[in-house]
């Protein structure tokens, strides 16, 4: 004998798994709390082996930090970090340039240098890996980083809430399209592939 199902049981089930749905992806998805980063109390750096002897450091002046998170141990964040590569700094005005060239970020060309986060991994109590498409020269490639946060402040002096987070990681420019070298007699290269990152973050709560 088969079982008849009404046209209200059908309704009432299509209902149900809808707002289910609705309710699982609000839950994923409906972040409202917005951080901004304090440039004055932020940096972008990286750095890079020289001549294999020494490493050579560096930090970009211009950029935005967008960071949307409800949770208080940041594990549901979004973030988006957009950074000038003309805005390169190497304190050396002659390597600044060469840099800014097409023999590595073409920066005329291709302005921008991007992160946005598509997951994050919690790995200890205030530490956590994040991962994401980070675009560099036009090519986009998957990243993750490790990072860490140093603390949470509910009111600073002047009554913002302040977070601090720490984000490290490494990236091969040969991946990127930064391809310029030159070889040196004992073997190797004057500039390494591998560029260290080391991103340290204050961001301040708006909404």
């Amino acid at each position: 004998m088969k079982a008849v199902v009404s046209f209200n049981t059908v309704a009432k089930l299509t209902v149900a798994f809808v707002a289910a749905f609705a309710l699982l992806s609000g839950s994923v998805s409906a972040q409202t709390t917005k951080w901004k980063e304090d440039v004055s109390h932020s940096s972008i750096g990286f750095s890079v082996k020289h001549l294999l002897v020494s490493n050579v450091k560096g930090q970009f002046n211009d950029y935005s930090v967008s960071v949307l998170s409800d949770k208080a141990d940041f594990s549901d964040a979004k973030v988006t970090v957009k950074i000038k590569a003309q805005s390169i700094n190497t304190d050396n005005k002659q390597r600044d340039e060469h840099l800014r060239s097409p023999d590595f970020f073409d920066a005329s060309k291709f302005s921008d240098i991007t992160f946005i986060s598509k997951k994050i991994e919690k790995t200890g109590k205030n530490t956590f890996k994040i991962t994401g498409d980070f675009t560099m020269k036009g090519v986009t490639k998957t990243l993750t980083l490790n990072g860490e946060i140093g603390g949470i402040l509910e009111k600073d002096p002047w009554g913002k809430t302040k977070a601090g987070l720490t984000l490290t990681g490494e990236v091969n420019r040969f991946d990127y399209g930064l391809n310029w070298n030159k070889a040196i007699e004992a073997g190797g290269f004057v500039v390494s592939e591998t560029v260290k990152l080391n991103i340290e973050l204050e961001i301040g709560k708006e909404a």
